[in-house]
């Protein structure tokens, strides 16, 4: 990713499901305009869930996810499909691809497993479109066909909710189902605000960002440049500073800050040079903020003030990055947690789109600042810990918690305060 794309989590993620053969990659082709994925008679094609990142007018900013078939069989085909369900957790926006020709046969009635995919679609709620394709191939004069003859650029409504007719091969009602999808994405909230509503224009904000030795050459981390975006959006000023030019910057403005954010691995340095009536918190707070689960990532802290030898502790990145000698989640946070409870516990490591549903085994889960997930996929990870009662929080709150300055930290927030009771 460049430093001028839009990182992958703030885009709209619109995922294409369906059975083998349903022609879901012929319209993945068909909506983009590109040959992004392989298109085969042959069923299974799609192994793997394929994504690529563009821009999708009218929408914007999209990543495009294809999926393998749902009704794909054997051990492979088990996985292929868990792969699948795994895409419901981060899609926005999702467009069921059906046979409208095989349909024909069965009165219109879809399958088990398209069925099966609708109501997994409603219960997570997820705004739906189902695109019946091959629509070229329905015999004159049969029901269907009069649907989606003149008027198969219209969307109907059915049973099993908003439908388009399509033609992945001639392209009818491509551009239909293109603005369709637009519009479903508009149902939901994708304004992201990282800092931008805590400052004023004229504001100045100062980020304290470490250079982190896991970032590429030449690149900061995506939060720092992220939250540098929204300040400058917000028509405030961001002033950018190493951890130990800290103090004598802050000497020499002659004005007050609004904010100081930090990296939370200089969470104790930044601290102590930080005047206490400059508002002081981190990139990881603000992000945990911005991705719905602050609350009860605070609540879920707590939690390393109970921890005994033996106990499990899942610590979760959300990028696949190179690990380091002295990398934050695999080395230093267990390191630090030990040191903190005086304890042993073992540490589990996931990384990118890995998560358990399973959680049982766990007295924590510790997730990283989530910068390359979306809202959606962390709301489903926090709520699979709420579901089974397993505290869940991320680095830079237990960071604070353990050196001791997560009240200062959240001072902006203050109705936080009371989940630390």
């Amino acid at each position: 990713m460049s430093m001028n794309d839009t990182p992958q989590a703030n885009r709209v993620h619109i995922g294409f499901f369906g059975r083998r053969n349903a022609g879901k990659s012929s319209l993945v082709n068909a909506v983009t305009g590109q040959d992004l994925v392989i298109v085969s008679e042959i069923k299974g094609t799609t192994t793997d869930p394929v994504s690529k990142s563009m821009e999708l007018l009218p929408l914007g900013p999209v990543l495009i996810i294809d999926t393998p078939g749902i009704d794909d069989e054997g051990a492979l085909g088990e996985q292929r499909i868990r792969k699948a369900r795994q895409v419901l957790n981060k899609t926005d926006v999702a467009v069921l691809a059906v046979d409208a020709a095989e349909t024909e046969h069965t009165g219109g009635e879809l399958s088990g497993s398209e069925k099966e995919l609708i109501a997994l679609f409603r219960e997570k709620n997820i705004p739906y479109i189902i695109a019946y394709n091959k629509s070229d191939l329905l015999a004159a004069g049969s029901a269907s066909r009069d649907k989606a003859g003149p008027a198969q650029a219209n969307p109907v409504t059915t049973d099993a909710g908003p439908a388009i007719f399509v033609s992945a091969k001639t392209g009818a009602a491509i551009r239909e189902l293109k603005e369709q999808i637009a519009a479903l994405a508009k149902t939901e909230d994708f304004k992201l605000r990282i800092v931008g509503d805590l400052v004023k224009p004229g504001d100045f904000v100062v980020l304290v960002t470490p250079i982190d030795s896991a970032a590429p050459k030449g690149r900061m981390i995506l939060p720092q440049q992220q939250t540098i975006r929204d300040v400058l959006e917000a028509d405030a000023a961001a002033m950018v500073v190493k951890e130990f030019q800290l103090k004598e910057t802050l000497e020499q403005l002659g004005k007050k800050p609004a904010l100081v954010v930090t990296d939370s691995q200089a969470f104790a340095r930044v601290s102590a040079d930080t005047p206490p009536d400059i508002p002081l918190t981190s990139f990881s707070i603000l992000f945990a903020r911005l991705k719905g689960f602050l609350a009860a990532a605070v609540r879920g802290v707590t939690a390393l003030d109970h921890i005994e030898d033996g106990d499990k502790i899942l610590i979760c990145e959300g990028c696949t990055h190179h690990r380091q000698c002295d990398d934050i989640g695999t080395v230093k946070l267990p390191r630090w947690i030990k040191q903190h409870t005086g304890k042993n516990p073992e540490f589990a490591f996931t990384s990118g789109g890995e998560f358990p549903g399973d959680l049982s085994p766990y007295k924590l889960v510790l997730h990283c600042g989530a910068c390359m997930l979306n809202e959606r996929e962390m709301k489903y990870r926090r709520d699979c810990a709420a579901d089974q009662n397993i505290p869940f929080t991320n680095y830079g709150i237990a960071i604070a918690h353990i050196q001791g300055i997560l009240k200062r930290s959240l001072g902006m927030f203050p109705g936080l305060l009371n989940e630390l009771q």
